[in-house]
């Protein structure tokens, strides 16, 4: 059975060594370097971990493919056909705030719903 539901929860900010802290300190998250695990500098993107050392969560630097990502909490939802939902979306009064970035399983774009609320769908990263 595929998992179509949240599959991750990001916020991407011009400063996320800074926000990366923060989130740590306040809510007691540990911390991981996205690419280099342990071993992460300030120009990395972090998995924010719980007790256990699993990810919750992502802090990222809003530069490169980030860069017009809005920098609040989004949420990514694993869709089955992630042409069709952004269509879907339009057609429905919704916006599309950033095009799809990738291909396949794992690319995602960011809509705006009519009320103006911001969400990541995610082409269905499981088999």
């Amino acid at each position: 059975m595929t998992n179509l539901g949240i599959v991750g929860l990001d916020l991407t900010v011009p400063d996320a060594p800074r926000l990366r802290d923060f989130y740590a300190a306040v809510v007691g998250w540990g911390v991981s370097g996205l690419k280099n695990g342990e071993n992460y500098d300030d120009n990395d993107d972090y998995f924010m971990t719980g007790a256990d050392g699993v990810p919750v969560a992502g802090v990222c630097q809003r530069q490169g493919e980030n860069a017009d990502l809005p920098p609040q909490w989004l949420a990514y939802i694993a869709v089955d056909d992630l042409d069709a939902r952004v269509a879907k979306c339009e057609e429905l009064g919704g916006s599309v705030v950033t095009g799809i970035k990738g291909d396949g399983p794992g690319s995602y774009c960011v809509i705006k719903d009519p009320s103006g609320a911001v969400l990541a769908l995610m082409q269905n990263p499981e088999p």
